[in-house]
């Protein structure tokens, strides 16, 4: 059994399934781009919930995309938190980023919010056409929810798609960062506008 149990080891790490720990894998995080707006003052606090998202892209590993309804991932590259965290983070810092509103924290910050903001990330991938070089591609559903009746009072969505300089993941990074900076610009003037 014990040596059924090496040639079983031996095979597995032969076989590239065993990662190599001599070859660190490279984290990414994301600073999205932002435009500066001239934004009405809030008197109100908001909560940014985390975003609901599929699995294939709740993970920190880099979606891609070469065939319609198949994901795949980089290798050698993952971001440095989970897709829905790092978006958590930077509607925040985007929203902190008008001075326009009198609070903003996520939802485990204790705050006891006027509205929450739920959202659904629906695409977070790079998306190749053909031979050519990828596109990041970003889509956000967002709903203002008036507390403490849980009403939705606005349903913002984003969607962007920025081109990368090249086919590998350290050229896709500043394409998410500028397709992502996109959504937020789009979330954030919605959600801070006057009611019509």
């Amino acid at each position: 059994r014990r040596h059924f149990l090496l040639g079983a080891a031996g095979l597995v790490a032969g076989c590239g399934l065993v990662p190599d720990v001599s070859q660190p894998l490279t984290l990414y995080t994301l600073k999205p781009k932002l435009t500066p707006q001239s934004l009405p003052k809030v008197g109100w606090q908001l909560v940014v919930a985390e975003p609901a998202a599929e699995r294939d892209i709740d993970t920190t590993r880099i979606a891609l995309s070469r065939t319609t309804n198949v994901i795949e991932y980089f290798a050698g590259g993952s971001w440095s938190d989970t897709a829905p965290n790092l978006v958590q983070a930077k509607l925040i810092e985007a929203f902190e980023g008008t001075n326009a509103i009198v609070a903003v924290g996520r939802d485990a910050a204790g705050l006891k919010p006027d509205y929450i903001l739920q959202s659904d990330l629906r695409d977070f991938q790079a998306e190749y056409q053909g031979g050519a070089a990828p596109a990041a591609h970003v889509r956000l559903i967002s709903k203002l929810v008036q507390m403490p009746d849980r009403r939705i009072t606005r349903t913002v969505a984003a969607e962007a798609s920025a081109p990368a300089s090249g086919k590998e993941h350290p050229a896709v990074v500043p394409a998410f960062e500028q397709a992502l900076g996109q959504v937020l610009d789009k979330t954030v003037a919605a959600i801070l506008s006057p009611t019509p």
